[in-house]
């Protein structure tokens, strides 16, 4: 029996305090009902019925999904066929203003996370819920799987002195939660007079894996194609923290990886020395089309997750690190800020959410 998702049944687990309620809504394109129809559209065929619909919120890459980078900001418009606005959450503002939510009795939150600190979809809602206390707004979500699985943890828990927009709040990076789950730590632990509630699945069991729910994979972020780039990102979002291409401008984001520097067969014979668990590195080249070192010969390995199961993505993406430091120490560079609109911290120290030292060594 597949996962049933709140979307799929939002006539008959409405909350009848919520009935003609006020609604804006936090959608991205992955917001999607098991039949692959758009939340935005479902909300629309109970419009006037339920609630009335008073605006859309769309977090990094838009609303509709369209911009490609980390930092590549898109402006708010309006809805062509409902005449609402669809303000943007990542540009001038990346928390609601009081003005975009003074027509708003309640913000629904359908979100489809991957399981990672990192990715910033979180930390929309985070910021909504800070700007729905203060406004009282109530927060509803509806609650969708960790693609990753909710029983798996790795990776170091965020040092608050090192918060950032890939990180805003004390969790691991790869953090074994659904979206409810962390709306209801964050609630609990610092947004104490949020009204929140959650509309929950069905059928969803903690060590399901997204291919394990029956459900459709939708692209999250343009560079989040598939579940193989969602297994190994938690540990080779690191690499953005780097002077080494993360496979962005090619077909296999973040399984891909190099530089125009790296001998991809010396690389892949010293990582596949190291034996790490349930991968296998076969040497690659690739031109990216599009961000660093575009359209230059990159030497590189593209990850194979042999086995999920043993797979450590984390410690996966820090070993590779190491290793390409030790091959090429003159080459290799950690990317300066800005990153994430952090300018302080280094990319890599506000990824890993700390001083690096102990991590990478010196």
């Amino acid at each position: 029996m597949g996962v049933e998702l709140p979307i799929d049944h939002l006539g008959e687990l409405w909350p009848e305090k919520f009935r003609r309620a006020r609604v804006g809504a936090l959608l991205h394109p992955a917001s999607v009902s098991a039949k692959l129809d758009h939340t935005s559209h479902v909300l629309e065929q109970h419009n006037g019925d339920l609630f009335h619909l008073a605006a859309f919120f769309g977090p990094q890459h838009g609303f509709r999904g369209e911009t490609q980078d980390n930092m590549v900001e898109w402006k708010s418009y309006e809805h062509s066929r409902l005449g609402i606005p669809i303000y943007s959450l990542y540009g001038e503002h990346r928390e609601p203003t009081a003005e975009m939510l003074e027509d708003i009795d309640l913000l629904l939150v359908d979100l489809q996370d991957i399981g990672t600190r990192y990715y910033t979809f979180i930390w929309t809602m985070y910021l909504c819920m800070r700007a729905c206390e203060r406004a009282a707004v109530h927060v509803l979500i509806l609650d969708r799987p960790n693609p990753i699985n909710g029983v798996t943890t790795e990776g170091p828990v965020l040092d608050p002195e090192y918060r950032s927009f890939v990180g805003l709040h004390s969790i691991p990076v790869r953090h074994g939660r659904t979206i409810s789950e962390l709306a209801q730590q964050f609630r609990d632990e610092v947004f104490p007079d949020c009204g929140l509630s959650i509309l929950p699945m069905k059928n969803w069991e903690r060590a399901m894996w997204f291919d394990q729910t029956g459900l459709r994979w939708v692209m999250p972020s343009p560079n989040m194609p598939t579940l193989d780039t969602a297994t190994v990102y938690p540990g080779m979002c690191l690499v953005e923290g780097t002077n080494i291409s993360e496979g962005r401008g090619t077909t296999r984001p973040f399984e891909i990886f190099g530089a125009p520097f790296i001998n991809a067969t010396v690389l892949c014979h010293e990582l596949n020395d190291l034996k790490l668990p349930g991968v296998y590195f076969r040497e690659t080249y690739f031109q990216p089309t599009f961000h660093k070192f575009v359209g230059e010969l990159c030497g590189g390995a593209q990850l194979h997750v042999i086995d999920r199961k043993t797979f450590c993505p984390f410690m996966t993406g820090v070993e590779i690190i190491k290793r390409i430091r030790k091959i090429y120490p003159k080459q290799f560079q950690w990317k300066q800020p800005p990153y994430e609109y952090e300018w302080k911290h280094l990319p890599i120290e506000v990824l890993v959410g700390g001083p690096i030292d102990s991590i990478f060594g010196d």
